[in-house]
C-alpha cells in the first residue's frame, strides 16, 4: 500500500506545482541605480491589481502603495508596448550618465529585462515616465510625513511641492495623501496657511467643489 501511495503523491505534487505556476501573475520590476545620488537606488515591484512595493534598499521591507485600476492598466500597457522588455531600449548615444535603469518583466518561469542609461524609444520613455511619476509621488508623501512629524514650520513648503506636482499631473494614487492632508488640516500646531492649503488640496483630490462666491 505504501509503495502504491508514493507514485500517487508524486503525481499530486506535480499537479499542485503546475497549478501554482498557472496561478502566478505577471509583475514588473523597475529600478534605478545612481551612485552618489539620494537615494542611490529605488525599486518598484508592480502587479496587475495595482499593488506596488517601493524600496530604497534591495533587502528592506517595502513601503506599499496601491494604484487605481486605470493606473495599473496603463502601466502594464506601457510595458506591453515595450514588448515586455524583450527589445533593447538603450539609445547608444554618448550622453552623461543618468543612472542604470533596469526594467524587468516576470510571469512564472518567463522573464525579460533590459538595462539602459538613456533611451530615445518613445515607448521606453513612456515606461520611464510612469516609473518616475510613481517614485516622485511616493517620495512627496514621505517628505510630507517626515516634515509633519519633525518640522511643523516646513509643512507648508512640503505642501507647495505636493500641490505643484498635482497641478502638473505628476501624482499617482492621489488618495494616498488624504490621511496626512486631513491630519495637517485639523491640527493647530501647523501654520494656518498650511492647514488651509492641506484642506483645499484634500477637497480637490476628493472632487469637492469650492463654494461659489456671493454674487
Amino acid at each position: 500500500m505504501r509503495l502504491r501511495l508514493r507514485p500517487l503523491l508524486w503525481i499530486i505534487g506535480l499537479l499542485a506545482a503546475a497549478a501554482l505556476a498557472t496561478a502566478a501573475e505577471p509583475r514588473l520590476i523597475l529600478s534605478k541605480k545612481f551612485p552618489r545620488s539620494v537615494p542611490d537606488f529605488v525599486e518598484l515591484r508592480i502587479t496587475p491589481d495595482g499593488q506596488v512595493e517601493f524600496r530604497e534598499k534591495p533587502d528592506e521591507d517595502p513601503l506599499l502603495l496601491h494604484l487605481t485600476t486605470a493606473e495599473a492598466q496603463s502601466v502594464f500597457d506601457a510595458a506591453k508596448r515595450c514588448d515586455n522588455f524583450r527589445r533593447p531600449l538603450e539609445s547608444g548615444l554618448k550622453v552623461a550618465f543618468m543612472g542604470d535603469k533596469l526594467f524587468r518583466w516576470e510571469d512564472g518561469d518567463e522573464h525579460h529585462e533590459v538595462h539602459f542609461n538613456f533611451t530615445q524609444d518613445l515607448d521606453g520613455q513612456a515606461m520611464l515616465d510612469w516609473y518616475e511619476r510613481i517614485v516622485e509621488s511616493i517620495e512627496l508623501r514621505l517628505d510630507l510625513e517626515r516634515t509633519a512629524r519633525y518640522d511643523p514650520l516646513g509643512v507648508n513648503q512640503a505642501l507647495l511641492q505636493l500641490e505643484a506636482a498635482y497641478d502638473n499631473k505628476r501624482l499617482i494614487a492621489k488618495e494616498q495623501y488624504l490621511p496626512m492632508l486631513d491630519r495637517v488640516a485639523k491640527n493647530e500646531k501647523y501654520m494656518r496657511m498650511a492647514r488651509e492649503r492641506a484642506a483645499r488640496l484634500a477637497d480637490t483630490i476628493r472632487g469637492v467643489q469650492p463654494p461659489k462666491a456671493d454674487q
